[in-house]
């Protein structure tokens, strides 16, 4: 693979998760609004409370999750169960990770962008709405489950360029410094820059010791 050919993913992905962590401020503001609006609602004759109000909260919450998957996977923060992973040297995770994304995250994103387009088309044919009084549109927010995951599926084609690069020894000085920043495995240096380091602070101690 050409170094950098995933860059434009990773970028995408950045910008679309930013703007969708500013969402949570919004569906906070929002439920705050929908609380008090309930509350005086009941106490006062006045009638503040939407159904529109409602759904657009639940709306904006699927937002937040759908349009965050792919940037989560571009920072590696989706939960992990294997306690063995990280004890691992970053050539066996590559290649575990590698082999997890062909056999499950990207055949997972081809189905789900396949059995979801039928339910998107068929909404966008009929206008779908809510069927609670005053709600929302339904078939904007279903366009999303599709969009959501074919971000995903790019993230996941990123992430192999990423881990290929690792399992032939390509990934140093190439935006991979964070596969060793969470293993205590160093990353493996030639014998010509071994000759050139300097000695550390404990070996010149040391030294100074063995010859007084």
């Amino acid at each position: 693979m050409k170094p950098g050919a995933d860059n434009w993913i990773d970028r995408l992905n950045e910008r679309i998760g930013r703007l969708a962590a500013w969402l949570v401020v919004v569906v906070i503001l929002l439920g705050a609004w929908n609380a008090l609006a309930r509350y005086i609602s009941r106490f006062t004759e006045l009638n503040i409370s939407s159904n529109a109000y409602l759904e657009l909260q639940w709306y904006l919450f699927s937002m937040i999750f759908l349009l965050g998957g792919a940037y989560t996977l571009k920072r590696d923060e989706h939960v992990r169960v294997d306690v063995l992973y990280q004890r691992w040297s970053p050539r066996i995770r590559a290649r575990i990770d590698v082999a997890g994304t062909l056999v499950f995250l990207i055949p997972f994103c081809v189905f789900i962008l396949i059995t979801s387009w039928f339910p998107v088309r068929n909404a966008w044919a009929i206008r779908e709405m809510s069927p609670d009084p005053g709600g929302l549109p339904r078939y904007p927010i279903k366009t999303l489950i599709p969009i959501a995951f074919a971000l995903v599926l790019l993230q996941a084609v990123s992430q192999l360029i990423k881990r290929w690069r690792v399992m032939k020894g390509m990934g140093m000085g190439m935006g991979m410094g964070m596969e060793y920043a969470t293993s205590n495995v160093q990353p493996p240096t030639s014998s010509k820059e071994e000759a050139t380091r300097p000695p550390s602070i404990a070996t010149q101690r040391n030294t100074e010791g063995g010859s007084r």
